[in-house]
């Protein structure tokens, strides 16, 4: 094994990585970690900066040497201004540094005004309870706050979704509440649900449950009043729920289906309604907690449960009228990731239409270049992955063909490269390699060398090798077609001539 390296002393500043939150509060400070490294062996000083257009916002001297070639660093931003904010970290390059494209590193902050509040009344203690904490506030936008039905009464206009964990009789003043409010609710029900109070204290939905059983989920592809990616619900842990037919008396839309026992009902496990303008869920099952973790198993990331929940916590706290061309985008994307658009297109009766054709116009604001893109049909939503395009900030009209129904926005793509951030071998790690296979390594300076190894190695040696290949006059159709005619014109001459 040959390795070709360089003898001049190697020296490297690095920002490897950078933690920041996606969201941040106006008027609040926000915390960025910030990973620094160094290669060389001298003892080196440089400063390290975070600056937003001209402005230096950090500013922090640091130092380096052969031992201590690493730093974290952290430190907190003010969320000055409301929406996508830029910021660009650098750290000042060392003399005769060749690789300078990975000292400075963008990153991104979308700055909100106020956040979502979620409010969950409950007067048990379940294990639900922790789960849908620590899903809903994944999310930086969202609060969440529990209480007990006789305090959450008198703090109930202060959330914007209300989660009633199992009502029971105690719940009467804040049911009340809610109905006069007019506030958007999800409903969970489970085994310690007080059925024969729900019953009587309102006409929406009714059950008449008996004892306890066992439910799994099966999604409705047909569901088309948010999009939601399908999880594995049919192969997520039982839930605990009551047997028993759950009406809902208003027009709604069932997301997950009750499935016993293996066989598939008819019976909702997960449903939405609006009802005067507003929106509502109901859960008829508990242990979503079991769900959590499960994906969690089998995926090593609870993301995907928790987008799901974000989706439905979107949808319950929003009173926005419904329209019949939905789009969702993220304000601003990093280059290294996925970029996806997605979109729901409704008929007239605002039912899912996928039969449609949906296309999308993008523009970069500073080049003005325009693409179009298609958005492919994904079961209850259409899509489309833009990781293709390059950094920088676009605006995008979705369309529907042959219908003058379009949604427009705007989004940022920030630039990040990880082919530029290591540029230099890694001499040390090579010579490792080398020596391992028994091989031998050489600088560039060395070349005199490489050449007489190479020339008077025999392993290197020219080795000539003859081949002869014989081929049937029978495998030459033309030349045995031409002899033929030949030796046939041939003989009719004799025969004509009477030499024959």
């Amino acid at each position: 094994t040959i390795i070709l390296g360089d003898t001049i002393v190697y020296k490297d500043l690095a920002i490897n990585q950078i933690n920041v939150n996606r969201y941040a509060y106006l008027r609040n400070e926000f915390p960025v970690e910030v990973f620094l490294s160094y290669t060389g062996d001298e003892i080196e000083n440089t400063v390290f900066t975070i600056r937003q257009g001209n402005s230096s916002l950090y500013q922090e001297n640091v130092t380096f040497s052969d031992r201590e070639n690493s730093k974290v660093l952290n430190f907190n931003l003010r969320a000055s201004q409301v929406g996508v904010q830029r910021y660009t970290a650098e750290i000042r390059p060392l003399e005769n540094e060749k690789n300078i494209e990975n000292n400075t590193r963008f990153f991104a902050v979308e700055v909100i005004d106020q956040a979502t509040n979620v409010l969950l009344v409950s007067d048990i203690v379940h294990p639900d309870q922790g789960a849908l904490k620590k899903s809903i506030t994944s999310n930086e936008q969202r609060k969440f706050v529990m209480d007990t039905p006789e305090n959450a009464v008198n703090r109930l206009d202060d959330f914007q979704l209300v989660i009633l964990y199992q009502p029971s009789n105690r719940f009467s003043g804040v049911i009340d509440k809610l109905a006069e409010s007019n506030q958007n609710t999800l409903w969970v029900f489970g085994p310690s649900t007080n059925w024969m109070f729900l019953n009587g204290k309102q006409t929406t939905f009714s059950k008449q449950a008996y004892s306890r059983e066992q439910v799994q989920g099966h999604l409705n592809q047909s569901y088309g009043q948010f999009s939601a990616e399908d999880i594995g619900f049919g192969n997520l842990p039982p839930m605990e729920s009551t047997l028993g037919d759950l009406k809902i008396n208003v027009p709604h839309d069932v997301m997950l289906y009750q499935r016993v026992l293996g066989i598939f009902t008819e019976n909702p496990l997960l449903a939405t309604f609006e009802e005067n303008n507003r929106r509502q869920a109901i859960l008829d099952a508990e242990g979503i907690w079991r769900w959590r973790a499960n994906v969690y198993v089998r995926n090593n990331s609870f993301k995907p449960f928790d987008d799901f929940m974000s989706s439905l916590v979107q949808y319950l706290s929003s009173n926005q009228r419904k329209s019949r061309l939905e789009v969702n985008s993220e304000s601003f994307y990093y280059n290294s990731g996925d970029v996806k658009i997605s979109a729901q297109y409704f008929d007239r009766n605002y039912v899912f239409n996928n039969s449609a054709s949906l296309t999308i116009s993008l523009k970069n604001k500073e080049t003005e270049q325009q693409y179009t893109f298609p958005l492919l049909l994904k079961t209850n939503f259409y899509e489309v992955n833009l990781s293709s395009l390059p950094a920088g900030d676009y605006t995008y009209s979705v369309s529907v063909v042959d219908e003058a129904l379009s949604a427009s926005g705007n989004f940022s793509i920030i630039e990040f490269n990880v082919e530029r951030q290591f540029l230099n071998a890694n001499a040390d790690k090579l010579k490792r390699v080398s020596n391992a296979t028994g091989g031998k390594s050489y600088f560039a300076s060395d070349f005199s060398d490489i050449e007489n190894e190479l020339l008077t190695n025999n392993s290197y040696a020219t080795v000539q090798k003859s081949e002869q290949k014989t081929v049937t006059l029978l495998d030459w159709k033309t030349l045995l077609f031409l002899l033929v005619i030949l030796l046939a014109t041939e003989w009719f001459s004799r025969k004509y001539n009477g030499l024959i």
